[in-house]
């Protein structure tokens, strides 16, 4: 745990930029590749990491990334130094489909992150500056008439953005995951500090989630699909995520717990987690990427923690084995996006340490 918090209290360091207007922008990584202020990667710093970076450049980066929101409500994938907002994923000139799905979500999580750090007195008239932009980036999701959030197959968006090349379309899991806990944390968030009809109407958007999320569910399986058209496969991230969170699964979340258990091996190594159990490839993509690297095969610590949070209420053990086999694999190798038997991308990238040190924290912090 102390070596951990002290690497990522040193990758937070490593990656940050200064922006045009003197913001300091916390990059993904330390080796200037993502040299932009990415929503969701900053998200997941400030959420599992935001005690090891100062306040105000925290609240400096969600009003940077607020400054950049679409009229029509649309959250930047990114916002460059030079305050150009760039709305899909991939190259600027080879956008990957349409603008994200996850972005308004990630901001939602960014912001009740930095709004636990506040003072009491100051909570109300933030979050009545940011709620509109809250608001405006939940309202745009695409959904269907069952809650769910919706990627069109004729017309797909770039979906949650680890799988940002993967053609998820029709229902989708991690993205409706996403949406339900974004509609939690405003419900809270306008219940105390905005209007209540609005916190009504965000809880009647998580039920409609919670009602209907068993349309992907796969009893032979014994675990949700990815998606309902293109990528009918088992989302292993999404399904850990979905204990991570608590999201409410009934009975079929001891089913969950069992798969992850039971097929460990098939998606694990060295306290890393594929998105697809091995051997399988997702079956639609949105940019050619070759088989066992990176979204398409290769393994990922940013989902590490959700696994350990997912299966530790039923094998403790198992959970303190991914923690440690993750562990000896940075102290050895180094901090990497994602890795595998034959390579490994982009060191020091930075929520590979903070997501699962926010599940650690969470599991064993004394």
């Amino acid at each position: 745990m102390d070596w951990l918090t002290k690497t990522a209290r040193q990758l937070l360091q490593g990656c940050q930029v200064k922006a045009h207007d003197g913001t300091v922008l916390y990059t993904p990584d330390g080796r200037g590749n993502y040299a932009a202020l990415w929503t969701r990667d900053f998200a997941y710093m400030a959420e599992y990491a935001g005690d090891l970076m100062p306040a105000e450049q925290v609240e400096a980066c969600i009003r940077y990334l607020m400054k950049g929101q679409r009229e029509d409500g649309v959250v930047p994938d990114r916002v460059r130094p030079d305050g150009v907002p760039v709305y899909v994923a991939g190259p600027e000139s080879n956008p990957l489909g349409e603008p994200n799905l996850d972005n308004p979500m990630f901001l939602v999580f960014a912001s009740e992150a930095y709004l636990k750090r506040v003072p009491l007195s100051r909570r109300k008239s933030l979050f009545a500056e940011w709620s509109p932009a809250l608001d405006k980036g939940l309202t745009w999701v695409p959904r269907n008439e069952q809650g769910l959030v919706l990627n069109n197959p004729e017309k797909p968006h770039s979906p949650y953005g680890f799988t940002d090349c993967i053609a998820k379309t029709g229902e989708l899991l991690m993205e409706s995951l996403l949406y339900w806990r974004a509609c939690r944390q405003m419900a809270g968030l306008h219940r105390q500090y905005g209007e209540r009809r609005q916190s009504e109407e965000y809880l009647r958007r998580a039920r409609q989630v919670e009602q209907n999320l068993g349309r992907l569910w796969d009893e032979k399986a014994g675990a949700f699909l990815a998606a309902s058209v293109d990528c009918r496969q088992v989302d292993i991230w999404g399904n850990a995520y979905a204990l991570a969170i608590g999201f409410p699964l009934g009975r079929r979340r001891a089913t969950v717990q069992q798969t992850l258990i039971r097929r460990y091996e098939e998606y694990m190594w060295k306290g890393q987690v594929r998105h697809l159990f091995q051997g399988e490839y997702w079956e639609r993509l949105l940019t050619p990427v070759p088989r066992d690297r990176y979204q398409n095969g290769a393994y990922w610590a940013t989902a590490s923690g959700w696994v350990m949070q997912a299966i530790h209420p039923a094998n403790r053990q198992l959970a303190l084995r991914t923690f440690e086999e993750l562990i000896a694999d940075f102290r050895q190798n180094g901090v990497y996006e994602c890795v595998h038997p034959e390579y490994r991308q982009l060191e020091s990238y930075v929520v590979s340490v903070c997501n699962p040190l926010g599940a650690a924290r969470q599991l064993w912090a004394r």
